[in-house]
C-alpha cells in the first residue's frame, strides 16, 4: 500500500512540523532578546542602566546628591580618558553639564564609543542624561584632545522612593572601546565635543 498515508507516518509529520516551529521559535527569540533586553533595562535602570529625555525636569527636589565621575578605557584602546572635574553637588532635578577629556595618543585616527553605567544600580532609573558623547561614536584625530559634555539630571522622584533613602553618592561611569574602521558607519560618526 505504497499510496496510503498511515497513521504512524501523520504522527511523524506532526512530530517534525512541532520541531521545526520550536526550532523557529527559538530563532526568533534569541534575535529579540538583545533588544527586548536593552528596552528592559531602559524602562527600569535594570544593571545601572541611565534613562533619556529631551528637557530637563519639571521640577526641583529638596535632596541634595554628590554626582562623582569614574573613566576606564578598554585593554588596547590608545586614548587618555578622565573626568574634567571629580564630582559635582546638585539638587534632584537640577540639571548638570559635566566634562569629560580624552586625548588620542596615536599617528592615527582612532573612533572611539563609550558604555556607562550608574551606581548604586538601583539609581540609573533616576539618572536622566539629556545629551551625552555616549549617545554616538567619538572620532580623534592623531594627537586631539577634547573635552565631551554629558547633561543630566537626577528626577526628584528618587526622593519618593524609600529604597533610595540612604542615597547620597552616585557615581557615574564610563568606559571606552576602540572601533575599528572598517566596522564604523560614516553617517553615524559625530563629535560631539570640545577641543581644546
Amino acid at each position: 500500500m505504497s499510496g496510503q498515508v498511515t497513521r504512524s507516518d501523520r504522527r511523524n509529520r506532526k512530530l517534525v512540523f512541532a520541531c521545526v516551529g520550536t526550532v523557529g521559535l527559538m530563532l526568533g527569540a534569541s534575535y529579540a532578546s538583545v533588544p527586548l533586553y536593552d528596552l528592559f533595562c531602559r524602562v527600569t535602570g535594570y544593571a545601572g542602566t541611565t534613562q533619556q529625555a529631551t528637557t530637563g525636569a519639571d521640577h526641583l527636589g529638596k535632596r541634595m546628591v554628590t554626582v562623582q565621575f569614574d573613566a576606564n578605557v578598554a585593554r588596547g584602546m590608545p586614548w587618555d580618558f578622565k573626568p574634567v572635574q571629580r564630582e559635582l553637588k546638585l539638587r534632584t532635578g537640577e540639571t548638570a553639564i559635566a566634562y569629560y577629556r580624552a586625548t588620542n595618543n596615536t599617528d592615527r585616527t582612532v573612533i572611539g564609543t563609550a558604555t556607562f553605567n550608574v551606581t548604586p544600580l538601583k539609581i540609573g532609573y533616576y539618572f536622566t542624561k539629556i545629551d551625552c558623547f555616549c549617545f554616538t561614536e567619538q572620532v580623534l584625530a592623531p594627537g586631539q584632545t577634547v573635552d565631551m559634555p554629558v547633561q543630566f539630571f537626577v528626577d526628584p522622584e528618587m526622593e519618593d522612593d524609600s529604597n533610595a533613602d540612604e542615597v547620597k553618592l552616585i557615581t557615574l561611569s564610563y568606559t571606552f572601546f576602540e572601533r575599528p574602521p572598517e566596522q564604523a558607519e560614516s553617517s553615524t560618526i559625530q563629535v560631539s565635543a570640545v577641543q581644546e
